[in-house]
């Protein structure tokens, strides 16, 4: 919102020292792409930060300014007097270009959280450069959209993108997440919500678990490829979720239909229904899941599935961190050779398959070879060997079981594999590969990381961390009429 407080003709507008500046920077950029024809006496000669820091002075002492925004708040009876230079603001802002074209004071209302960024906004008009903090990116990008300057906000958007995984003590990213659904921000949205989903323990214990939204709850309970210690873990996170928050019945009612009872021991769920004041409120609406999941677990799979559709989302494990679905990994020096690991898991997740184990065996090789790059020997003298560089190789992993059972007819294997980081001093997960019984190596593994620098982003102390998961899907062999 602008109120004009001064108008005057836009023949008489000075440009003043703005427009000296702005052609200076133009002459100094159109020196420095200039083609010197390969003269080896060519040289660049480049004040650009100088002139940024006139730029910045300019803002700072007003010289020349032709231009005035006063920017008021709820919070301040006064307001922020800012001299400018239409010229300046124009290039950068389709909307100030609009508001000063027959004005010259212009009056903008704002909100206390972006008013109190207004001058590190306007800096950057200037100065093309901006310092924020964590807490600082949505009113930055709400000033930025606001006024669209594009560049800006694609900046402050992969800020939030790539900082994701900083430390702050109420947390960040579930208001990130919530502010990128508002904006429509997809690609914001999706890394928010891929985050949470892998390093969702983190967020349990947190102060920001309690502003997750409805919506947003609903949505990371959908999802299989939670990682987190187990469902238990889970249900009790909700629990507490829904006491706090006490949302109407029918969303309480849908929000604990998502939990996947049958990955809960029958021992927990007993206690849950002795013990849980949530489960007490709400059981008519759940009695039906917790019977099934005492069916799950008293029947065996085979039998089980001849009655029931086990193709379904309530009878797949998530990503749990759990002994008995998984092992971590720790490989030091991992570009130096091939290392392997053996551990055991539990069949699958039904109490009838409690007392029986699957022994796995994974190999790393840090520098494998594709067929397409192996040595070619040839009859020739000249060409016998083809070189082949260190750098060729990438990673690879290899999961395949130690033994066969009859045991496994009915269940099929999905393998995970989390690759941890350090970022901002905390170990998150930053990728997760899946690949299935039908693959016994995980596609893609780690195409990118560059395992032979110290300095990789994926070594923590010079060492890859590994979480492999195995979760048993069983399927439905009989279909029993009814």
């Amino acid at each position: 919102m602008a109120r004009l407080t001064g108008t005057r003709p836009a023949a008489t507008r000075r440009w003043g020292s703005a427009a000296a500046f702005l052609l200076l920077l133009l002459t100094v950029q159109a020196a420095q792409k200039a083609d010197f024809s390969g003269d080896s006496t060519a040289a660049t000669i480049n004040h650009s930060l100088t002139l940024l820091q006139r730029l910045q002075e300019l803002l700072h002492n007003g010289n020349g300014s032709d231009s005035v925004l006063r920017v008021r708040s709820a919070a301040s009876d006064e307001p922020k007097v800012f001299h400018t230079h239409q010229l300046l603001l124009s290039l950068q802002s389709e909307v100030f270009e609009s508001l000063l074209r027959n004005q010259s004071v212009v009056t903008l209302y704002e909100p206390p959280e972006t008013a109190a960024l207004f001058e590190k906004f306007i800096r950057y008009l200037y100065c093309g450069g901006v310092s924020i903090l964590l807490h600082q990116a949505i009113p930055m990008h709400q000033l930025a959209s606001k006024y669209r300057v594009w560049g800006l906000q694609r900046g402050v958007a992969e800020y939030m993108r790539t900082h994701l995984a900083s430390e702050s003590s109420q947390g960040h990213v579930v208001g990130w997440y919530h502010y990128a659904v508002r904006v429509g921000d997809a690609a914001l949205q999706e890394s928010c919500l891929q985050f949470l989903a892998w390093n969702l323990s983190a967020v349990l214990g947190s102060a920001e678990w309690g502003s997750v939204s409805v919506e947003l709850l609903l949505l990371l309970l959908e999802r299989s490829d939670l990682v987190l210690h187990s469902e238990l873990e889970l249900y009790t996170a909700v629990e507490g979720w829904l006491s706090r928050r006490q949302p109407e019945a029918p969303v309480a009612e849908r929000v604990l239909r998502a939990i996947r009872y049958p990955m809960i021991a029958p021992s927990q769920l007993f206690r849950l229904q002795a013990q849980s004041a949530v489960l007490a409120r709400h059981r008519a609406a759940v009695q039906d899941l917790l019977f099934q999941a005492f069916q799950f677990h008293a029947a065996s799979p085979l039998h089980f599935a001849k009655y029931f559709d086990v193709n379904c989302s309530m009878f797949l494990p998530r990503n749990y961190l759990a002994p008995s679905w998984g092992s971590q990994w720790v490989i030091t020096n991992p570009a130096r050779d091939d290392r392997s690991t053996s551990f055991q898991t539990q069949l699958g997740p039904s109490s009838h398959d409690a007392g029986k184990r699957v022994t796995w065996n994974a190999l790393f090789s840090p520098r494998w070879l594709p067929v397409s790059l192996r040595p070619v020997y040839s009859d020739s003298v000249a060409g016998a060997i083809q070189p082949v560089r260190i750098e060729d190789g990438r990673p690879r992993l290899v999961v395949t079981p130690a033994m066969s059972s009859p045991d496994f007819a009915g269940v099929s294997f999905q393998k995970t594999v989390l690759v941890g980081v350090r970022q901002q001093g905390r170990v998150l997960v930053k990728h997760a590969y899946s690949f299935h019984q039908s693959s016994d190596e995980a596609a893609d593994f780690l195409v990118h990381a560059d395992l032979q620098k110290r300095t990789s982003e994926y070594l923590i102390d010079n060492s890859l961390h590994l979480h492999i998961i195995i979760k048993p899907v069983y399927h439905s062999l009989i279909k029993v009429k009814k």
